[in-house]
């Protein structure tokens, strides 16, 4: 991932409600949620939503699609894994790393 990727990412989620969007998306998972579901779980208004998608959707870290009528977004699962390696990469200069294993590879196991 090159360092202007993860600037944009990193700056998309520093804001309090894209961090709590991108966050619920993540817990939801691959189905992902329909616009209007999003703004009843976080309590914003329709047209801050709309900024705060297109938001992390530029970034790189939500996706889209069309089902009928609505829009669907959902966590980019492998953009944030991209950025978690990113910002992980040579922990602890190859030396065991004292840091334990993210929660969600112990889930997964």
């Amino acid at each position: 991932m090159e360092a202007n990727h993860v600037i944009s990412a990193l700056a998309a989620l520093a804001q309090e409600h894209r961090l709590a969007l991108f966050r619920l998306l993540v817990q939801t998972g691959p189905d992902g949620l329909p616009a209007g579901r999003i703004a009843e779980a976080l309590g914003v208004p329709n047209s801050s939503l709309s900024h705060h998608l297109a938001q992390l959707h530029e970034a790189g870290l939500v996706a889209q699609r069309r089902e009928g009528r609505s829009l669907i977004y959902s966590a980019d699962f492998a953009a944030m894994e991209r950025l978690l390696g990113f910002l992980t990469e040579n922990c602890c200069a190859g030396a065991e790393c004292a840091v334990p294993e993210p929660a969600c590879k112990e889930k997964a196991r």
